[in-house]
């Protein structure tokens, strides 16, 4: 019996401590408080703003830019020799029936692609001089950079 009893006291206790108010501060919860007491001058703070733990000075996110670019780079892709030759067969046949061709090539760590006719194959220097079909830009493009190389049907 003097167990349940120190339980009940307890339970009083705690069910009184929740309604009482502080000595010093007075009611600390401010839902308590009556609305016309609370101070209307709070400072918002700084809200949502995206903290951006990079690129605080142009020299750091040049730099983090790089980086990033560095990761996205692929190496130059290697053709077996079958491929090489439907490639060089290919070019000889766009070049003697004067077709656009759609050329892919490696450039700088990514794949380009462009259409454009062909106006000259240099064996010696190995490249493909070409205008593109669109603008009419000239393009030298290695023999040891292209990846794919096919007559452009749409063009026809």
């Amino acid at each position: 019996m003097k167990i349940r009893t120190y339980v009940l006291i307890i339970e009083k206790k705690i069910e009184s401590s929740d309604n009482m108010i502080h000595p010093i501060y007075g009611e600390t919860d401010y839902r308590k408080v009556d609305p016309s007491k609370l101070n209307r001058n709070i400072p918002k703070g700084r809200g949502m703003i995206k903290w951006a733990p990079f690129a605080t000075m142009p020299q750091q996110f040049m730099d983090v830019k790089r980086q990033i670019d560095a990761q996205t780079k692929i190496e130059r892709p290697e053709l077996s020799e079958d491929r090489l030759q439907e490639i060089n067969e290919t070019l000889h046949i766009a070049l003697s029936k004067n077709q656009p061709i759609r050329i892919d090539y490696y450039i700088d760590g990514s794949i380009q692609s462009t259409q454009m006719h062909i106006e000259k194959i240099d064996q010696w220097a190995a490249i493909i001089i070409g205008t593109t079909v669109h603008d009419g830009a000239t393009y030298f493009v290695s023999f040891l950079d292209i990846v794919n190389l096919e007559i452009d049907a749409q063009s026809i």
